[in-house]
């Protein structure tokens, strides 16, 4: 019987008693799991995602990976980063916003930094997406929208709303990207 990925991840931390975890030790799960099974290596991330989701520390900067956060930011973060569409997209800004705006109000700047960390884990993420020549061509331009407004959070929080209205209310949004009137989209 063939063992899954995620298991013999699981069975490596159990064996090594693994708490924290970084590159290299990610890399080295890598190359134990390519051992096992040369044609069905893991990719960094996923191993990475495996570790924290079974409560590993992993400190390990990677675009398809968030950035660890303990409590009570975990809680309060855990899942904004969310940008399957344009909807999706706007609703996570204005989240990831009113959390910054929170944490800005305490003075706390690790969590102000954290949200921060998550917008530029969307942009790089919907960068890579709009880069991908596997993703159809409205796609890729959906999410290179996406990142634009990622972008200009990250350079400018407090005009983002405004300039995002004035965005979509441009020729070139309503050509290209908006959605018709009964909810369909192109892309």
């Amino acid at each position: 019987m063939v063992k899954r990925k995620k298991q013999l991840i699981l069975e490596y931390r159990q064996e090594h008693g693994l708490e924290n975890a970084g590159a290299q030790e990610i890399r080295r799960i890598q190359a134990e799991l390519g051992r096992l099974d040369p044609g069905r290596r893991p990719s960094l991330s996923y191993i990475a995602n495996v570790l924290r989701q079974a409560g590993t520390r992993v400190e390990f900067n990677h675009r398809y990976v968030d950035p660890w956060m303990e409590e009570p930011y975990a809680t309060r973060l855990k899942g904004l980063l969310q940008f399957r569409n344009l909807e999706t997209a706007e609703c996570a800004l204005r989240k990831l916003d009113e959390a910054y705006r929170e944490y800005q109000k305490a003075s706390d700047r690790k969590g102000a930094n954290l949200v921060r960390s998550l917008a530029l884990k969307g942009k790089q993420r919907a960068e890579g997406l709009a880069a991908n020549p596997g993703v159809s061509p409205a796609r890729r331009a959906e999410k290179r929208e996406i990142a634009s407004w990622f972008r200009v959070w990250l350079e400018s929080p407090d005009l983002f709303f405004d300039w995002l209205e004035v965005r979509k209310s441009s020729e070139e949004f309503q050509i290209t990207l908006a959605r018709p009137a009964g909810g369909q989209s192109s892309l």
